[in-house]
């Protein structure tokens, strides 16, 4: 029983890691290919100038995908970037909630066809709050495994 459990508690991890790099390359490696069209979308939010758009294009896709692979990796670093990069997100994504925007959260894209069909701002939001699941589980998993008995392998 209590090698299942560390095996639950291993695999939920390794789970959780994976999807978030999933879902973090899924929404860098596109804008990738399109910054120009991201960056239109950044600037759509008006919270920075114009003359730092595209470069902040290009830091934001650059931090997805290196959390994404440091993720893949199980690197801690990657760990505090995806939290960091999910809180920015979420303020952003409700700061253009609070303004009335109706625009694509960007998340994915342009040629996403899940923005082309749930664009909404809210939806985007919904999807990275419940995205903060498998962020919450992988910093108290490590809680989880402490508590295990000194004979079981970790």
């Amino acid at each position: 029983m209590r090698m299942y459990s560390l095996n639950l508690i291993q695999y939920t991890a390794v789970g959780c890691r994976w999807l978030l790099a999933l879902v973090f390359l899924s929404a860098g490696v596109p804008k990738l290919f399109e910054i120009d069209r991201f960056a239109e979308t950044i600037a759509a939010y008006g919270l920075i100038p114009d003359a730092v758009v595209v470069p902040t294009a290009f830091f934001i896709v650059a931090l997805e995908i290196a959390a994404a692979i440091g993720l893949l990796f199980n690197k801690r670093w990657a760990l505090l970037l995806t939290t960091a990069l999910m809180g920015v997100f979420i303020v952003v994504l409700t700061y253009g909630i609070w303004l009335g925007l109706d625009i694509d959260c960007g998340c994915f894209g342009p040629e996403d066809p899940g923005a082309q069909t749930f664009s909404s701002l809210k939806a985007a939001l919904f999807r990275d709050i419940l995205l903060l699941l498998p962020l919450v589980y992988l910093f108290i998993h490590p809680f989880f495994t402490s508590l295990l008995p000194k004979g079981v392998s970790r």
